[in-house]
C-alpha cells in the first residue's frame, strides 16, 4: 500500500533539445520518486499520444506545458491523498482519468511520467533496487534473474540521420561477450574502427545522429552494411561468431501505395522480403526490426517464414507495445520478437502486459530507448527486471545513452547476475 502525498511535474529538455516531461511523486512515508520520459522520432501510428502545446511561437509547437499542467492539476487532484495497493491500481486510475484509448486527453507523456515516478517512489519506500521492484510489477513474486545483451547503434540513417539512406540503424551485437562490461568494450573497439573508416572513406569526422550512431553519406543501404562489416573486421573481431549485426529497417517510412522505396526500382512486399533475405545471406544479421510496414499485416507471416530461425523478426512500429496488436501478431505468426518501448503504450502496467504476452508466446523481447532521451536511467532497471533479452539504447556515445549503460554496469557489479546468451 502506498499513499500519494504530492505530485508535481516539470517541463525539461530531451537529448535533441526538445521538451519532455519529468514527474515527482512523494509518498506519505516520505519516499520520493522522480522520473523523466523519452520521446520518439520514428513513431508508429498506433502509439499513445504525446501531448504537445502546438504553440508555434515556443519550441516550434513541441512544448509540454499542457502535459505538465495536467500532472499539477487534474492528475494531482485525483490522486493525492489516495492509497494504491500496487502499480496496476495506480495505472488503472490514470487510464480511467484520461478516458481515451490513446491517452490523448491528458497525454501519454504526463501519464507515463507519473506511472514511473510512483514506481520509483515505491521501490525507495521498500528499500529495494528499482530493477527488483520492476520484476515484481512484471510478475508478482518475481525477482531479476539475468541481464540483457546490449544491441548498440553503429551507423544511422532514416529519421535518425536526415534520411541519407532509407533504413534507420545498423547495430552491433557482441554475441561472444560473456559480460556487459565485455560487450561494451567490444562495441567501443568496433565504433572507433568505424569512425576511422568514415574519416578515410568519406572525409568525415565522428559527427553523430540522434542516438549517437555515425552517419556518413552512404551511397545506399548496401554500403552501410558493408562498412559495418569492415569496421568489425578492422577492430580485430570475426563477424558472425564474435560480433553480429542487428538492423532497424523502419520500413514504414519508405513505404507508399503498396511499394517499398528502398532504392532503385520500388519493391512489392514479396520483393522486399526477398531483398531482406538476401541481406541475411551476405551479412551476419541476427535481428530484423520492422522489416515491413506497420500496416502490411498480410505479408508479415511470409517475412517470418522467410527469415525465422536465422534472424529475429522484431516488431516496433508494427506492434507499438500494444497488447491488442501483439495478440493479433501471435495469432497470425507474424513475428517472434517485441521491441518494447514503454512510452508507446503510456503506463508501466500496460507495457508489462505486452511484455508478458510476448514472453509467454516464446518471443524474444528487446527493451528500447527512444531517439529523444534524458539522463534518467530507469530503462536499464526495467530491462533487467522484466527479463529483457536485449537492451537497445543507442550508441556508445552521448550522456543520455551512457547513463543507461553505466546503470547496467552498476547492476552487473552489485547483483552478480549473468548476461543472457
Amino acid at each position: 500500500m502506498a499513499t500519494i502525498r504530492r505530485l508535481d511535474g516539470l517541463e525539461i529538455l530531451d537529448s535533441r533539445g526538445r521538451p519532455t516531461v519529468r514527474a515527482t511523486c512523494a509518498l506519505a512515508s516520505g519516499a520520493v520518486g522522480i522520473a523523466s520520459v523519452p520521446s520518439g522520432a520514428s513513431t508508429g501510428a498506433a502509439e499513445a499520444l504525446e501531448l504537445r502545446d502546438r504553440d508555434p511561437s515556443r519550441y516550434g509547437g513541441l512544448g509540454c506545458r499542457k502535459a505538465v499542467g495536467h500532472i499539477r492539476g487534474e492528475i494531482a487532484a485525483a490522486l493525492v491523498g489516495q492509497t494504491f495497493p500496487d502499480q496496476s491500481a495506480l495505472d488503472r486510475a490514470l487510464i480511467d482519468l484520461d478516458g481515451t484509448p490513446n491517452k490523448a486527453r491528458l497525454g501519454a507523456n504526463a501519464l507515463l511520467a507519473v506511472s514511473l515516478a510512483f514506481a520509483r517512489a515505491c521501490a525507495a519506500e521498500q528499500g529495494i533496487p528499482l530493477y527488483q521492484h520492476f520484476a515484481a510489477i512484471h510478475t508478482a513474486g518475481s525477482v531479476a534473474r539475468s541481464l540483457p545483451r546490449p544491441t548498440i547503434n553503429l551507423f544511422s540513417g532514416g529519421k535518425h540521420a536526415g534520411g541519407q539512406v532509407p533504413i534507420q540503424d545498423v547495430l552491433v551485437v557482441a554475441v561472444a561477450a560473456k559480460t556487459v562490461d565485455e560487450a561494451l568494450a567490444t562495441t567501443y573497439a568496433v565504433y572507433q574502427a568505424a569512425a576511422a573508416l568514415c574519416l578515410e572513406k568519406y572525409g568525415m569526422r565522428a559527427l553523430t545522429a540522434d542516438e549517437g550512431g555515425l552517419a556518413p553519406p552512404f551511397a545506399d543501404a548496401e554500403a552501410m552494411l558493408g562498412d559495418a562489416l569492415a569496421a568489425i573486421e578492422r577492430a580485430g573481431f570475426t563477424a558472425g561468431s564474435e560480433v553480429s549485426l542487428a538492423l532497424d529497417v523502419a520500413s514504414s517510412h519508405f513505404y507508399a501505395d503498396g511499394r517499398y522505396y528502398l532504392g532503385g526500382e520500388p519493391l512489392d512486399s514479396a520483393g522486399m522480403i526477398r531483398h531482406l533475405a538476401g541481406w541475411l545471406e551476405r551479412y551476419p544479421i541476427v535481428s530484423l526490426e520492422d522489416g515491413l510496414a506497420e500496416e502490411d499485416w498480410a505479408n508479415w507471416p511470409a517475412l517470418r517464414q522467410a527469415v525465422g530461425g536465422r534472424a529475429l523478426v522484431l516488431g516496433d512500429d508494427f506492434l507499438c507495445t500494444n497488447p491488442a496488436r501483439i495478440r493479433r501478431a501471435i495469432a497470425a505468426g507474424a513475428a517472434d520478437a517485441l521491441l518494447l518501448k514503454v512510452n508507446q503504450i503510456g503506463t508501466l502496467s500496460e507495457a508489462a502486459e505486452a511484455c508478458r504476452l510476448a514472453q509467454a508466446a516464446g518471443w524474444h523481447v528487446t527493451v528500447s530507448a527512444r531517439s529523444g532521451e534524458t539522463e534518467d536511467d530507469w530503462l536499464a532497471d526495467l530491462a533487467v527486471g522484466w527479463a529483457g533479452d536485449h537492451l537497445k539504447v543507442g550508441s556508445i556515445t552521448q550522456s543520455e545513452r551512457l547513463a543507461k549503460y553505466n546503470r547496467l554496469l552498476a547492476i552487473e557489479a552489485e547483483s552478480g547476475l549473468k548476461m543472457t546468451g
